[in-house]
């Protein structure tokens, strides 16, 4: 088996799981999820066998992941709620057992989607994902020292968030 498709499969097996979260996180719908992850990893296999080299492949694959996000939000209409309605979307009355556990869930994903995205993604990234300074400034193209200060940056806004919050 050549090496890049070794390298493929090895990504494809370590980081689908990581790259969906993030995508659900993103765009907050599991179907589209999936196809933004397929397509992250069509993208990445037709780049590797055309001939492209691909030096860290975690950091290739998010950038890739993001760049087929902001395509998605480029090309998305907007539905309005009547729209919904219409098509039978009926959100239902939900239990109360574990609702506070769901609302902190809530709170604390609204909180990383009202960040501006170039400190919510290092955010994410970051604590959700476990990268590294290095690898998160693969990711985004970025200096590892722009990173950082990102990562910073997006935590002072968090911390005032969370206060305005409260």
């Amino acid at each position: 088996m050549e090496q890049k498709e070794e390298q493929f499969k090895e990504a494809f097996d370590l980081y689908t799981d990581v790259l969906f979260k993030y995508a659900s996180f993103k765009v907050s719908d599991r179907e589209q999820a999936k196809d933004l992850v397929q397509e992250t990893f069509m993208k990445t296999w037709v780049f590797m066998e055309g001939g492209g080299v691909v030096d860290s492949i975690k950091p290739f694959l998010f950038r890739t992941l993001g760049n087929l996000v902001i395509d998605y939000y480029r090309k998305r209409k907007t539905v309005s709620l009547d729209a919904l309605a219409e098509d039978g979307f009926d959100p239902g009355e939900d239990d109360t057992e574990g609702l506070l556990e769901k609302m902190d869930g809530a709170i604390a994903a609204k909180l990383l989607t009202d960040l501006p995205p170039e400190y919510g993604d290092v955010i994410f990234m970051r604590y959700i994902e476990s990268m590294s300074l290095d690898e998160i400034a693969d990711a985004t193209g970025l200096t590892k020292n722009a990173a950082t200060v990102r990562v910073h940056r997006g935590l002072q806004k968090l911390k005032v968030l969370f206060e305005h919050e409260r």
